[in-house]
């Protein structure tokens, strides 16, 4: 009878004339690529000192996400004149962690870059003021002051 130790020896120099786990060895780095790849696509915007910039405007329309999704980042949409803004504000855990709510109808005045994601104009808040309070969303640099904890 051989020893336990022999036994898991053949069964994994098996796997190697057997040509198992060349491919699972080989479909690892495929898949660490196509990861690497798809997290790309799907990153969060990077904020941009260079194109900073603060409007006052109303708020016309929320997308707050679901119950279950407070992870997912809040996004305002803002009328400024006849120009419509897409504001990407913090996650909703966050405003959720803060106490923050905003309405449509709310007068903000709103401090952010101006990014491109998928193709499509955002902006991306650092601070928004809302009556007597003042909303601090990301540092001086743009890093968010939030952890993605939330």
């Amino acid at each position: 009878m051989p020893y336990r130790a022999e036994v898991a020896m053949r069964a994994f120099t098996g796997m190697f004339r057997g040509g198992r786990l060349p491919g699972m060895v080989l479909s690892f780095p495929a898949i660490l690529v196509l990861s690497a790849f798809s997290f790309g696509q799907n990153a969060a915007p990077k904020y941009d000192t260079s194109t900073e910039t603060k409007i006052k405007g109303t708020i016309e329309d929320l997308k707050i996400p679901e119950k279950g999704h407070e992870k997912e980042i809040v996004h305002l949409t803002m009328k400024d004149g006849d120009q419509t803004l897409d504001i990407y504000v913090c996650p909703k855990s966050f405003m959720d962690d803060m106490g923050i709510t905003f309405s449509k109808g709310d007068e903000i005045t709103f401090t952010g870059s101006k990014v491109k994601q998928d193709g499509a104009d955002m902006m991306l808040a650092r601070e928004i003021v809302k009556g007597q309070d003042t909303l601090v969303f990301r540092d001086d640099k743009g890093k968010p002051v939030w952890g993605w904890a939330h």
